[in-house]
């Protein structure tokens, strides 16, 4: 047994904008051939989370497809089993976004 003295960290926040949370079918890509349905379940303009149905690796480059939005590239930023972070590589439109929330 230990002990140990903590101070918690500062936290100005890892996004850089606020995440919404949604609910509807994506499809996503290693560039290649291998594609797979995944479950959006936030988002935000700069990026989304997502449930998979296979496990993404930290650092990979992907091509998720969004409705409304097409396929965009993207960059897995954290992955845990079959939930994964993904930071766009271009900024969603605004407009899209908005119409992204009410799918």
């Amino acid at each position: 047994m230990f002990a140990a003295e903590y101070e918690p960290a500062e936290t100005t926040g890892r996004r850089r904008s606020p995440r919404a949370p949604v609910s509807f079918d994506a499809r996503v890509g290693d560039g290649g051939l291998r594609r797979t349905l995944c479950k959006i379940v936030d988002i935000s303009i700069d990026g989304a989370r997502m449930q998979t149905h296979s496990a993404l690796r930290v650092g990979s480059s992907i091509w998720l497809t969004l409705p409304l939005a097409g396929t965009l590239s993207a960059d897995v930023m954290w992955a845990d089993d079959f939930t994964a972070g993904c930071r766009f590589n271009k900024p969603l439109r605004p407009d899209i976004f908005k119409q992204l929330l009410v799918l």
